[in-house]
C-alpha cells in the first residue's frame, strides 16, 4: 500500500468533502435569516409614571390638594408651562423597531387641575385616542443678508485679513 491520500477509482465521481460541510453551509445559510429575525425584532419599551386606576379614583375634587396628590401619586410628569395649575402624569407603551421612529402603542395621561387654592379642581384621564394630529409648520424665516452668490462664496475671504508681517508679543520670544 501507498501512502498517497485515497484516491477514487471512479474518475468522474466527484472530489471528496470533509464530512459535514454540506451541514455547515445550510447552518451558514439560515444564520443570517435567523439573527435578522431577532435583531429586527420590535422591542417594547414601558415609559413614565404607571399609576394605579384605584390610587386615581381615591382623588376627591374639592377636598384634595397638591400635597395630597403628591402623596398618592409621586411627582408629577409635567406641569402647566404657566403657572402650578395643572399636574400631568404621562405613560406610554411604544415599540421600537430597527432603524424607524419608535411608534406609541398606548398612552394615558392623568391630568389633574387645581384652583388658585390649591385644591384640586379636576382629574382627567386621557387616552391615545384623544390625542389630537398637529401639522406643523415647515416654513423657514428668512434671515436678511444670507443670501450669497456662488462667486461670493469661493471668494468671500480674499482681502478679508490683513497681509502684514506678524506682530510679536513683548516677552513671548516669537
Amino acid at each position: 500500500m501507498s501512502n498517497a491520500p485515497f484516491k477514487s477509482q471512479n474518475p468522474e465521481a466527484a472530489p471528496l468533502r470533509p464530512a459535514g460541510s454540506g451541514r455547515i453551509a445550510a447552518v451558514l445559510a439560515v444564520l443570517p435569516a435567523l439573527v435578522g429575525c431577532g435583531i429586527a425584532e420590535p422591542t417594547r419599551d414601558i415609559r413614565g409614571a404607571r399609576l394605579d386606576p384605584q390610587q386615581v379614583a381615591e382623588i376627591v375634587p374639592g377636598v384634595q390638594t397638591r400635597s395630597d396628590v403628591a402623596a398618592l401619586l409621586g411627582t408629577p410628569s409635567a406641569t402647566a408651562p404657566f403657572g402650578d395649575d395643572a399636574w400631568f402624569y404621562v405613560s406610554s407603551v411604544t415599540r421600537n423597531r430597527v432603524g424607524r421612529v419608535p411608534s406609541v402603542e398606548q398612552q394615558t395621561v392623568v391630568a389633574v387641575r387645581f384652583d388658585e387654592r390649591g385644591v384640586v379642581r379636576e382629574v382627567k384621564t386621557l387616552g391615545l385616542e384623544d390625542a389630537a394630529e398637529i401639522d406643523p409648520v415647515d416654513r423657514v424665516t428668512p434671515t436678511p443678508g444670507t443670501e450669497r452668490s456662488f462667486l461670493q462664496l469661493l471668494l468671500g475671504n480674499i482681502g478679508r485679513f490683513g497681509g502684514g508681517a506678524p506682530t510679536r508679543m513683548p516677552g513671548s520670544g516669537f
